[in-house]
């Protein structure tokens, strides 16, 4: 299990390390106003995939062994497009969409929901490189993409980052497809298909699980990214620009806990030992604690004039603060992601989701009152006091149901004893 985490990870701090750079590269290259709009830009895009996981995400995960990948793939796919248009449509009622944006936002979300959805049915078919390949192929091949728009066709502008976004996922899409076939065309992969009516006793198992789970999904999501457009309401689009800088800078550590419970929930799901899941989830939590904790640190040792002077420009001045003001926020959701997994995991998604819904109430009550009066500053202090919210009450439950005590969370030796197991190899004899 270690390995695939620490497999994991690594995937995922080599994606974060080459968005990191790109966030300076975009800012270079967009200015604050650009950054405020791909901000908006990709926090729809967000949402929007949110929607679709109703039937993909985790929800493939935990169908994926008790049913046949050709059941449940067309299912998810024809999904992608109908939970898309839900989406779109819902935020263009509601005016929180980009001007001008709709239908690149559609169309980026069909190909970014799809290769998210492969991924997942690679996981749950324990194909950790497959599954790691394309998040890499996702997450970091923007990244020189943009490099080629920018400094060799010159192309510093907004439209080259969505071309970008299209050339990344298209091709994420296909390496996923070509790692995926073999289990769907491989013989047995369809044997036993259902006649027509259970195709729609499965939709139908899938929506009752999915809808809690995307519910979780969608709150957190808001909770994260729904200050954007509330900034952008009451402080500007150059505001949004400062926020997204500093959020995505300090989300970076979040690699470390999303990497993890991705290996957590897969383990915990193919087991009914309440006393082994809670057993994964504690260790679990604590490494991601300190690792997460760690980082961060090391975030906050930068120096406010090497954003302003070198990584960034002027324009982003008081950014450090930004990531000051989320930091306790960024730890305490990265450890309530573990927790949260937990819950989904053992089948008890409803506790997940009223953990996240906790936190976008807490989010919204908090923005009321701080983002009109203190704009960029009361927007982050809203976000973390909304994380801590999360934490806080899937603690409680998680104590409540599985009977651990505070002191359980603390490293013990065992815990060190364990990865030291899984690190160093075993002496002959």
């Amino acid at each position: 299990m270690l390995k695939d985490i620490l497999a994991t990870i690594g995937s995922r701090y080599l994606i974060a390390f080459l968005n990191l750079i790109l966030i300076f590269i975009n800012a270079k290259a967009l200015g604050l106003e650009g950054m405020g709009l791909i901000g908006l830009i990709w926090a729809s895009i967000n949402i929007i995939a949110m929607v679709n996981g109703i039937l993909g995400g985790s929800t493939i995960v935990y169908f994926i062994n008790k049913y046949t990948i050709r059941m449940i793939l067309p299912i998810v796919y024809i999904w992608v497009f109908a939970g898309t248009g839900i989406g779109c449509g819902v935020m263009y009622l509601l005016k929180l969409l980009p001007g001008g944006y709709l239908a690149d936002i559609y169309l980026i979300t069909i190909l970014y929901s799809f290769v998210i959805a492969n991924s997942r049915f690679l996981l749950g078919k324990d194909h950790v490189k497959g599954f790691n390949l394309t998040n890499m192929l996702q997450g970091g091949l923007l990244f020189f993409i943009l490099l080629y728009f920018y400094y060799v066709t010159g192309r510093k502008d907004v439209s080259a980052y969505i071309d970008g976004l299209y050339l990344t996922n298209t091709i994420a899409l296909l390496a996923s497809l070509f790692i995926l076939t073999p289990y769907v065309v491989k013989k047995g992969a369809g044997a036993n298909l259902p006649p027509q009516k259970k195709w729609l006793s499965l939709l139908k198992e899938m929506l009752v699980y999915g809808l809690w789970g995307s519910a979780d999904n969608i709150a957190e999501t808001c909770t994260a990214r729904l200050n954007y457009f509330l900034v952008q309401r009451f402080a500007g689009i150059g505001s949004v620009g400062l926020i997204d800088a500093g959020t995505k800078i300090s989300e970076s550590v979040w690699n470390i806990s999303r990497s993890i419970a991705y290996i957590e929930y897969n383990r915990i799901a193919k087991t009914n030992d309440i006393t082994e899941q809670t057993n994964i989830t504690l260790r679990l939590f604590k490494f991601a604690f300190l690792a997460i904790t760690f980082v961060l640190f090391c975030i906050l040792l930068v120096p406010e004039w090497i954003y302003t002077d070198y990584l960034f420009s002027e324009e982003f001045k008081g950014i450090r603060g930004v990531i000051a003001a989320l930091s306790s926020g960024i730890i305490a959701l990265g450890c309530n992601t573990i927790l949260s997994h937990y819950f989904i995991g053992s089948g008890k998604i409803k506790y997940s989701a009223a953990a996240s819904c906790t936190g976008l109430l807490t989010l919204l009550t908090a923005g009321y009152w701080l983002i009109p009066r203190y704009g960029v500053t009361g927007s982050v202090v809203s976000t973390s006091i909304a994380f801590t919210a999360m934490l806080l009450f899937s603690l409680t439950v998680f104590i409540k149901q599985t009977g651990s005590s505070l002191r359980s969370f603390l490293p013990n030796r065992a815990d060190w004893e364990y990865i030291r197991a899984c690190i160093l190899p075993r002496q002959p004899g």
